[in-house]
């Protein structure tokens, strides 16, 4: 079988050979690529894959197609909105994603930077190099809080945990709830409910149709004048011009935010960069070194390995 890593998978060429060194020996083949967003480089570099990799670069319809003894494909990430899944299916192309490799890392990212806004991190690292002091900064705490999660899955629950280890109230809406969560103290409500309840809102749910601009102005309109809005999930789920808006105009008060509707770099107008209140980032939460390496294990040891003995595991189809 050849192999085909489209895109690096942020971990060193020789760790990612010795990952998959078991494949190799077995005589599969692998090629590993940079990105590129030049698409007849990509049909090209597909034509011949029996297995393809990829991370989270878009995978339009026209590469698939191009693919033509594509059998497997392996999303290196958790999401798959950026992959033409309806193309995959008229293929018979099986499917798998990543989830779970990034469980640890996006729920610290969610307090890290939740911690940076509360604390004035950012600007006070400045003062203190010019001179400055603590004056008319904000610091404000976690413990006694709500602190509101949508979508309870691996990553939404661990935020929950570490949420209450803060000394948080947790309230939770998701379509399945999780008995664990609920016997640590965490209550499931309506989704108004938690937003009008929430001195934090940390947004945990995979982008599908329905969740698409779930937090949009209306839903902005309910929140408390000093909630602070948490996204280290999928861009669109929040209308970030609503946001920004209710940013610029004082009716919430701040937003922490790692996913955008496109992936950085932003455009110099994109409306949140001139929005106050906030710390942004440039899709790390998932990025950190132990969780590329988790991931590539979860590509190759669980996903790739296990096509091959016949057992589709992690699958989206």
């Amino acid at each position: 079988m050849k192999i085909v890593v489209l895109e690096s998978l942020a971990v060193a060429e020789e760790k990612l050979r010795e990952i998959a060194k078991p494949l190799t020996d077995a005589g599969n083949e692998l090629i590993l690529y940079d990105k590129t967003d030049d698409i007849n480089l990509q049909k090209e570099r597909v034509s011949d894959a029996d297995i393809l990799v990829i991370a989270n670069m878009p995978l339009k319809g026209e590469v698939i197609k191009a693919a033509e003894r594509l059998k497997y494909l392996s999303i290196a990430f958790t999401g798959f909105d950026h992959v033409d899944l309806g193309i995959c299916k008229e293929k018979n192309i099986k499917v798998s994603n990543a989830a779970g490799y990034a469980t640890v890392a996006v729920p610290e990212l969610v307090f890290g930077s939740l911690i940076s806004l509360l604390r004035s991190i950012v600007p006070l690292d400045k003062d203190t190099r010019d001179s400055g002091s603590k004056a008319n900064s904000r610091q404000e705490e976690i413990y006694g809080k709500k602190f509101g999660i949508i979508g309870t899955g691996h990553i939404g629950s661990r935020t929950a945990k570490i949420a209450l280890a803060f000394g948080a109230t947790v309230l939770a809406q998701s379509n399945h709830e999780n008995e664990e969560l609920k016997s640590l103290g965490v209550k499931y409500c309506s989704l108004d409910e938690l937003l009008k309840e929430s001195d934090f809102i940390s947004v945990s749910t995979p982008l599908t149709p329905s969740t698409k601009n779930l937090i949009n102005k209306e839903k902005i309109a309910l929140m408390k004048k000093n909630t602070i809005v948490i996204n280290t999930a999928r861009g669109p789920v929040v209308d970030n011009e609503a946001l920004a808006e209710a940013l610029k105009a004082g009716k919430i008060g701040g937003a922490c935010i790692d996913v955008y509707d496109k992936e950085p770099p932003l455009d110099k107008d994109f409306s949140l960069l001139s929005a106050p209140n906030t710390v942004l980032t440039p899709h790390i939460g998932f990025a950190t070194e132990e969780a590329m390496v988790r991931r590539a294990h979860i590509v190759f040891d669980d996903n790739i390995t296990g096509y091959l003995k016949g057992d589709h595991v992690n699958k989206v189809i």
